[in-house]
């Protein structure tokens, strides 16, 4: 490890400053492009050891658990706090451009969707009992040291306002002093609390903790490895105006603001099609709305998810036709012959993408679809191949949900010209 002054020239993909050096880049995170510091670097990677000229547009963060000076240790849930706002905004958008170029698509992006402080209503903490508390909040980037944290400007107050709770929750639960994941969701009807990476609970243990957590206001639901362990009611959220109920730990987009956006984008490429296929479904965020003006099938790898949203077309009067499937569309894609009853797809992947059912959809008839994604680098792929198969990009829009981090929400509009 050695001690260099350098001066920051750009952002990297994932949020930390560049500077070009004899040896190569060096990546430091919490550095600004315009900044000259002194970091200690070893091959590729450098920490920040002084600020010695900061840039003239380097901004204050917000929380007091952000950067190398954080409170109690430099948080893991913002990479980007410190970035001006209009170069902030740039480098989302260019993360998609770059990935696009990179398999050879040009097509004019959008301008990002932002989002703002205060609107997630998902967050995965990391947690872990001690002696004296539950220490509750997010690992410090490349680390497992957990920064236990007192605000978070990224979440919904009403979920910061709940951090005592959750802890109590955590606490009761907790049989020792092992690490584990702690994924709570705002919804309609209170906080619905889902716990992963623990070891199972004796019955004793289980009693003890429902005691605990019957005592506590406001929490609809708390599972363990995805086993509901008390549901004093049912969490409800709303895809649109159509309430649903999503499965103990099921996906849930990060906030309703980048959902409703996402959603609109989607059903105005869908346009006046009769006939849609929703291919990664989930729970319905789409294929919900969309059932209102067009005849869907829904499909989904996840039985909890697929029954969450058959059970909300169920509560809902007045929808077209909608139909499920459970299927893993990762090994079992919608085939060509399949898809020709469609007039448009929409299709919405984990990160991985959804290559083998790009393939299937290049060779099939289908005139619209709209492609979600959470990663533009798998998106770029897919989409290279929906190109190639004779399909052209309409639209490219970035859409903000992971606010100061070197995450982005994609949707792209492709149509396959007519003959």
């Amino acid at each position: 490890m050695s001690a260099m002054t350098l001066d920051i020239t750009r952002l990297g993909a994932e949020g930390d400053g560049v500077a070009e050096t004899a040896n190569g880049p060096v990546f430091v995170p919490f550095a600004h492009p315009g900044d000259r510091l002194k970091a200690a670097v070893e091959k590729s990677q450098g920490t920040i050891m002084a600020l010695t000229e900061p840039s003239p547009d380097r901004i204050a963060p917000v929380c007091r658990h952000f950067g190398p000076d954080g409170e109690n240790g430099a948080c893991g849930g913002c990479s980007l706090q410190h970035v001006d706002p209009a170069l902030y905004a740039e480098f989302k958008r260019g993360l998609v451009i770059n990935a696009l170029r990179s398999k050879g698509i040009d097509v004019d992006v959008g301008a990002l969707v932002a989002a703002h402080p205060g609107e997630r209503r998902r967050a995965v903490f990391a947690a872990r009992k001690t002696e004296k508390e539950l220490l509750l909040g997010f690992n410090q980037a490349g680390s497992h040291h957990i920064v236990n944290i007192s605000e978070c400007p990224v979440l919904k107050p009403s979920i910061v306002a709940r951090l005592d709770d959750i802890r109590i929750v955590g606490r009761a639960l907790a049989p020792n002093a092992e690490a584990f994941r702690m994924a709570v969701l705002e919804t309609l009807t209170g906080l619905d609390i889902s716990v992963e990476g623990m070891p199972k609970l004796s019955d004793q243990q289980r009693q003890a903790a429902i005691a605990i957590i019957l005592k506590l206001r406001g929490i609809a639901r708390v599972s363990v490895d995805g086993e509901i362990l008390i549901e004093p009611t049912r969490p409800i959220v709303r895809f649109g105006d159509i309430e649903a109920s999503p499965p103990a730990g099921g996906f849930t987009q990060a906030t309703v603001e980048a959902e409703d956006a996402m959603a609109q984008l989607v059903s105005g490429i869908v346009g006046k099609a009769k006939a849609v296929a929703d291919l990664f479904a989930g729970s319905g965020t789409f294929a919900l709305r969309l059932a209102q003006q067009s005849k869907v099938h829904a499909v989904e790898g996840d039985a909890p998810s697929v029954a969450a949203l058959e059970q909300a077309a169920r509560r809902r009067q007045g929808l077209k036709p909608l139909t499920t499937e459970r299927r893993d569309l990762f090994r079992r894609p919608m085939m060509t012959s399949e898809l020709k009853h469609f007039d448009a797809v929409v299709f919405d992947p984990p990160r991985a993408g959804a290559e083998a059912q790009s393939k299937e959809l290049a060779r099939s008839t289908v005139r619209k679809i709209a492609a979600v994604s959470c990663n533009p680098l798998t998106l770029a792929r897919d989409l290279s191949i929906l190109v190639a198969g004779g399909y052209r990009v309409v639209s490219v829009t970035p859409i903000d949900q992971f606010l100061w981090s070197p995450h982005v929400e994609v949707v792209a509009a492709l149509e396959r010209p007519k003959k």
